[in-house]
């Protein structure tokens, strides 16, 4: 019985060899060959030579009326020269070094020929050869290839395995989605997308297999969802009272956003099923005081809670001030880092399975199979986008079904959190603390280095203090771009012995990091040359200037996060971008930091100019390579999508009905089995 598992071998004409090159495209099956969906396509509609301009691309079907001849010249050039009729006129056709055409033209053979129209010498220069018969196709299928698989193949290919198994191709939707936004069913779908024969078909076919993709990936996101709330999970019963307490001795007002957040958060808190919550904030909206509610709860009950960031720096700088937060409080904070003796770190390890120490802060030390927690209640992943998934999942194992908390301080635009983190509740601070003002961003070329120091020194002089990032850490022959041990040389000399200036970057020790931050926070050092170790967590409300060499080096969203760094306090603060952008992108990041403060601005900004793929980078697997939908344009179709996938998934024994058992079978045969497996 024939199936689109069938391996590709089972096509004609598809031997091993030809396997294991259509496997380097990822093909191995006749789904695959199937769904390996046109790129673009090429409009073979004809033109009408006598409004032609000259040098215009055309398109011309016709007759061949005269044999084609094939000359030399030079040194292995060759043309291949015929006359077509086309319509009512004749025009010579030229087809420079590709004399194998002539093997595909016959003298009274209908041709179609797409090049350049030499007006006055009324010839086309020729740039491909079709054998399309006027009348038939408009519009030709341009797939991605390789050097092991060519276009030619992959068009033949695909036409042998549609009318091979075009009768076993089930349609997924079901018939009310399909009635609703009139879509195809998805044999007419796969047909249209390879051989179209007007644009029109293959805009519907496009459209069909659009929503056909985020649908399917709709509904595995939302079965996951849906299966996390059907499933036992902790409840923290906390005492409201006690809470309330807690958060009076905050010493400041939560906005109102925070307050929202504190809400939705406690509320999953004290629900039977598993919390799997993501925080969004921009930097400075006040994330570590919500989570350090949700820890407090937590730990109201007799249970522990673990909060792991993406560096030692970060991580320090957590437990330093969640200390302070909990002066007088039962939590006790315990810091696990990778930098402990032996000694330490075995001590401490006795101390969280005894449950002596109930707030566990560090970095990936904590997902070590040695780490066992008492009674984990709850799991908080910071800057959670540097942790790879198998990470998250590593620590979201740690305990008894532990609520989950994961925060970002990389806003991310609406378009990526329906997508890559759609079975996930999501919790957004769209609102800055009280008398925080916007940073001004100005950006300035590289000759005008100088007005940069100026400024710097005037800052300096209020009793400011401030970072300077470079991309580098050493001189680079093939990049030339400041880099921080010469740009830390070079402002040592222009402020030292008035000002003195720091160091820090990755390759340095744990110790020496420590050693510089806490020299900086103090104020010991006024200038802090530095590479994108401080893009993270580094908090110093005395710093006021954030100045970025090279500054088109860096992506928008790390841009943002730089800027972050400082403006935490009461005082003006500024950042000055030196950059000479090469290229257009370069310019529009730019222009996007003078322009706008609002990282979820800047992230949608991000998304545009990078593709979601860049956005989140390999690690993040939870954003799918879309053969056909565009996460930033369909935007509103992924949004159908989701509410589509949510409601199937709620009727009941929706899997048991008829219609739906192609969808049932496509999606264990995918292994994207949903919770009713």
């Amino acid at each position: 019985m024939q199936s689109l598992q069938d391996p590709v071998t089972a096509l004609k004409g598809v031997g091993d060899k030809k396997a294991e090159q259509l496997a380097t495209l990822g093909i191995t099956t006749v789904e695959d060959l199937l769904t390996h969906y046109p790129s673009r396509y090429d409009d073979f509609a004809p033109t009408n030579l006598e409004v032609a301009v000259d040098k215009q691309k055309v398109t011309l079907h016709g007759t061949v009326i005269s044999a084609p001849v094939v000359s030399r010249y030079g040194y292995r050039k060759s043309r291949l020269s015929f006359r077509l009729q086309t319509g009512h006129q004749v025009v010579q056709v030229i087809f420079f070094n590709q004399p194998y055409f002539k093997d595909h033209l016959q003298v009274n053979g209908d041709v179609t020929v797409v090049g350049t129209w030499q007006r006055a010498r009324q010839q086309v220069w020729g740039t491909k050869l079709l054998t399309v018969k006027p009348g038939e196709e408009t519009i030709g299928a341009v797939y991605a290839a390789n050097k092991h698989v060519k276009q030619a193949t992959l068009h033949q290919l695909i036409e042998v395995a549609f009318h091979q198994y075009q009768h076993v191709i089930a349609t997924l939707l079901p018939v009310a989605l399909r009635q609703r936004y009139q879509l195809l069913d998805r044999p007419t779908m796969i047909k249209w997308l390879h051989f179209p024969t007007t644009g029109e078909q293959a805009k519907q076919a496009r459209r069909t297999a659009a929503y056909e993709e985020v649908f399917l990936f709709q509904l595995r996101l939302q079965s996951m969802r849906l299966a996390r709330r059907t499933a036992d999970g902790l409840q923290i019963w906390y005492d409201n009272e006690e809470l309330r307490a807690f958060i009076k001795t905050i010493p400041f007002e939560l906005t109102a956003a925070q307050k929202r957040v504190v809400n939705e958060i406690c509320r999953d808190l004290r629900s039977p099923f598993q919390m799997n919550r993501l925080l969004q904030g921009d930097v400075g909206s006040g994330k570590t005081i919500v989570a350090a509610i949700a820890i407090y709860a937590t730990i109201l009950t007799g249970h522990q809670a673990a909060l792991m960031a993406p560096t030692e720096i970060l991580a320090a700088q957590h437990a330093a001030k969640l200390a302070e937060v909990f002066t007088d409080t039962p939590v006790n904070v315990a810091l696990l880092t990778g930098s402990l003796t032996a000694k330490q770190h075995t001590e401490l390890l006795k101390q969280i399975a005894a449950g002596q120490c109930n707030l566990i802060i560090g970095t990936h030390a904590l997902i070590q199979d040695q780490v066992h927690f008492a009674n984990l209640g709850l799991a908080i992943i910071d800057e959670q986008h540097r942790f790879g998934v198998e990470q998250r999942k590593l620590l979201r194992e740690k305990g008894l079904q532990p609520n989950v908390l994961a925060m970002t301080a990389t806003p991310i635009p609406r378009t990526l959190s329906i997508t890559a983190y759609g079975e996930m509740d999501v919790s957004v601070i769209d609102e800055l603390p009280a008398g925080r003002k916007a940073i001004k961003t100005t950006w300035l070329k590289s000759d005008q280095g100088e007005a940069a120091l100026s400024f710097l020194t005037a800052q300096l002089q209020q009793g400011a203090q401030a970072y300077v990032v470079s991309p580098l850490i050493e001189e680079s022959e093939k990049i030339d771009v400041q880099n921080a041990t010469a740009l830390y040389e070079h402002l040592a000399a222009h402020f030292q012995p008035e000002y003195q200036v720091g160091l820090l970057h990755g390759r340095m020790s744990n110790d020496e990091k420590a050693t510089v931050m806490a020299d900086f926070a103090a104020g010991k050092v006024q200038v802090l040359v530095a590479t994108t170790v401080i893009e993270v967590g580094v908090d110093n409300p005395n710093a006021t200037v954030m100045v970025i060499y090279d500054a088109d080096r860096f992506g928008l969203a790390q841009l943002h996060q730089l800027r972050g760094r400082v403006g935490r306090g009461g005082r003006q603060s500024y950042c000055l971008l030196v950059a000479d952008p090469k290229t257009s992108e370069g310019k529009q990041r730019m222009e996007t930091m003078v322009a706008t403060t609002d990282g979820f601005v800047v992230a949608q900004r991000d998304l545009e100019l990078r593709g979601a793929g860049d956005l989140l980078g390999k690690k993040q697997s939870g954003m799918p390579e879309f053969k056909v939908a565009d996460p930033v344009a369909d935007l509103k179709m992924m949004q159908y999508a989701r509410q589509d996938a949510l409601n199937l998934l709620e009727q009941p024994q929706w899997d048991q009905q008829d219609e739906n058992q192609p969808l049932v079978h496509y999606l264990t045969q995918q292994n994207l089995q949903t919770h009713f497996d």
